[in-house]
């Protein structure tokens, strides 16, 4: 992946943000630079990481020193702020109400019901068991990635635009929007070191409107982000065992 890639991924977003800013009454420019700068920081940890650093001298294929990297990055920040802003990035054991979790958790269930069928039917089958593949993806993608983007990112965005939608008594935004787009699109685009241009608009479709919209409801109507990294991390096992069978 070429070092152009993180900021193609932002110039994408680029019309919904400007969007966002003419919708919104208020609009605080400081959370909106701290948003771009934390998601590229954190984007290019992880690139860099892949780069100069990888485990496969013990015999481990995927990322994971970037992960922890993007984990203990994200950490940081979070301890960083005020109590009360680590309860609205969702680093809390607090929940909503039980209605909104049940609605929550039931939207989120009936999405992956669907996701299961369609990729039961569409994907590929017949792999062999890997454990490291099982390790990773029951851990790491939804440890690391709800806490960049549905725990930091979220939260700064929501400073930045004022949730103004009310949905199951709590309250939507354009974050909501810039973040269920921007998550499906950092896995569907990509710039190769040869500057190829690869842009998967099923991939990006597919992830915005299933699992990133999914993910992202479930993360608001809880109220923390304990719900989303299950939700996340079972969404990719059930990939991973789909691939087996």
């Amino acid at each position: 992946m070429s070092l152009f890639t993180p900021l193609i991924w932002i110039l994408i977003i680029v019309p919904f943000i400007a969007l966002a800013i003419f919708k919104s009454e208020k609009v605080n420019l400081k959370y909106l630079g701290l948003f771009v700068l934390y998601f590229l920081t954190d984007s290019y940890i992880q690139h860099l990481s892949k780069l100069y650093f990888d485990l496969e001298f013990i015999g481990l294929k995927f990322a994971w020193i970037g992960k922890i990297l993007s984990l203990c990055f994200g950490l940081i920040v979070i301890f960083s702020v005020s109590k009360k802003d680590r309860q609205e990035i969702g680093f809390t054991t607090k929940t909503n109400s039980k209605s909104q979790v049940k609605s929550g958790v039931l939207i989120f269930l009936g999405f992956l019901v669907f996701d299961f069928i369609f990729k039961m039917i569409l994907f590929p089958k017949g792999g062999d068991f890997d454990l490291e593949t099982f390790a990773f993806q029951m851990t790491m993608p939804g440890l690391t990635e709800e806490l960049v983007f549905r725990g930091i990112l979220f939260w700064l965005l929501d400073k930045a635009f004022e949730p103004k939608w009310n949905f199951k008594g709590v309250k939507f935004g354009w974050g909501f929007v810039i973040i269920t787009i921007l998550f499906a699109e950092a896995h569907g685009v990509m710039l190769t070191e040869n500057y190829d241009f690869k842009f998967d608009i099923i991939t990006i479709l597919y992830l915005t409107v299933i699992s990133s919209l999914s993910v992202g409801i479930l993360r608001k109507l809880s109220g923390n982000l304990i719900f989303p990294i299950l939700g996340h991390n079972a969404i990719n096992t059930i990939n991973a065992i789909i691939r087996i069978l």
